[in-house]
């Protein structure tokens, strides 16, 4: 599956898969359950691969810290989300060594730990997916659209 179609839609538990584009909204799948559903234009979507983290001087990918945990973990589950505050510091200071306290706040490790055991347990966090990313990635860097008129 493909780490950029997945999007975080608020109001909404879980983590969804673009599907296609309607009209006057999208068709997406829980990547949970694999349920389809439709949401309109007027849903607030984030799509993953657009997040970021702040860092002391700059920011960082939320799919690279994504790696950084794959590799950490071997592809397997991260630590729970719901694990007590200072293990969830401990663990994004080891992930993301220079990551902002002032900026990065306790319920974004939360979400950015329980996302990724999601996508781990929904079969997406693989070597492969991460590879198909960064060059999907390199590509756009390397073609631009080029959205003037």
């Amino acid at each position: 599956m493909d780490l950029v179609q997945i999007i975080s839609i608020s109001g909404k538990t879980g983590l969804f898969r673009l599907v296609s584009q309607l009209k006057s909204g999208f068709i997406i799948e829980d990547i949970s359950t694999k349920a389809k559903l439709s949401i309109g234009n007027t849903s607030q979507v984030s799509l993953l691969d657009n997040i970021s983290v702040y860092t002391t001087d700059s920011e960082v990918a939320l799919f690279d810290i994504f790696k950084t945990m794959a590799e950490k973990y071997d592809y397997g589950q991260a630590i729970s989300h719901k694990s007590s505050n200072e293990e969830l510091k401990a663990e994004m200071e080891q992930l993301v060594p220079n990551y902002s306290t002032e900026r990065v706040y306790v319920s974004d490790m939360k979400k950015i730990f329980q996302w990724y055991n999601m996508l781990q347990n929904a079969g997406i966090i693989s070597k492969e997916a991460f590879d198909q990313r960064n060059q999907q990635v390199q590509e756009a860097k390397e073609n631009p659209v080029n959205t003037e008129k």
